[in-house]
């Protein structure tokens, strides 16, 4: 081998050799223009205007406005615009919250203390409520050495005579002439008077009773059942009476009539009741009864009995 080529050879067998093309090869089938060769619009600009088309396919992105000779400015390259010279567009992303300095409670202590502060308003609002906190209540003094709740005397300056009966809680009874204490009686008391030099046949009473912690009707109405257990009586309405004095609170009373067996003979009977009330809840009823034939007499002096109870309430 010399190192030249040699021009007479036939040929290189590696390579082939272009021939005549035989008349009868059919052209190729040529195919629709694929969607994807076409050229697509860049899109607009986010930072406004119509922006430049980009770079076509196999095209190097050429160099942004404002870039110099020689310059090339990237994706994210300064430009100018609106912002100023030489400044980037506004980052999209959302700035970190500033840091506070100083003290800071822990989230999970606020509805602790929240609740601690409900509870002490509550615990207040009750002391007030019940009055758990006035030291300065003056407490109700007793009088005399009687213990509180005590019933005690009328405070009025009512000075009884000396022929008055007394009958309890200050109470008294100053009977008038021709009437006289009836000493079988043990709950209250009880004047009579009599027919002359006749002591075994009344001809009319008054009881005084008394009883504590009752209602001026309740009291009136078990006084008159007792006193018409055994007799054929008409009992009239209760009625209410203006009270006398203030330290009263209840005033009622009742009228009735009814026939008595007296030694086997019917008697005409009349009477009333009357019960007073007061503050501190005694009961004082008076109990008049009194034969018909001896009504007129013994109603006037029944009259200044019962004045004389009143005036001691």
């Amino acid at each position: 081998m010399s190192g030249k080529r040699d021009k007479s050879s036939p040929g290189n067998p590696w390579v082939n050799q272009p021939g005549p093309e035989p008349d009868d090869v059919e052209p190729e089938e040529q195919l629709p223009p694929s969607p994807w060769d076409l050229e697509v619009p860049p899109p607009p600009s986010p930072w406004g205007g119509g922006g430049a088309p980009g770079p076509g396919p196999g095209q190097a992105p050429g160099p942004g406005p404002g870039a110099g000779p020689g310059q090339s400015l990237g994706p994210a390259t300064e430009t100018s615009s609106a912002w100023g010279e030489n400044v980037g567009p506004p980052s999209l992303r959302r700035p970190p919250p500033e840091k506070k300095s100083g003290f800071r409670i822990p989230p999970l202590l606020i509805p602790v203390g929240a609740g601690l502060i409900v509870v002490a308003l509550v615990a207040v609002a009750l002391v007030l409520l019940s009055g758990g906190g006035d030291d300065k209540a003056d407490p109700t003094p007793s009088t005399s050495g009687t213990p509180v709740g005590t019933p005690t005397g009328p405070t009025a300056s009512y000075q009884p005579p000396p022929n008055a009966i007394a009958v309890g809680f200050g109470v008294s009874i100053v009977p008038v002439q021709g009437w006289s204490l009836f000493t079988k009686e043990t709950q209250g008391k009880q004047v009579a008077t009599y027919p002359p030099n006749d002591n075994l046949h009344a001809r009319a009473f008054l009881w005084v009773r008394q009883k504590q912690n009752v209602t001026a009707k309740a009291y009136l109405l078990g006084i008159i059942e007792g006193e018409t257990e055994e007799e054929v009586a008409q009992l009239g309405n209760v009625r209410n009476l203006p009270c006398p004095k203030d330290v009263l609170v209840e005033c009622v009373a009742i009228d009735y009539t009814s026939t008595a067996k007296e030694n086997g003979v019917d008697v005409k009977v009349q009477g009333s009741v009357e019960v007073y009330r007061r503050k501190d809840n005694v009961v004082t009823a008076l109990d008049f009864r009194t034969r018909v034939d001896f009504a007129q007499k013994a109603e006037a002096d029944a009259a200044i009995m019962k004045k004389s109870v009143i005036d001691s309430l």
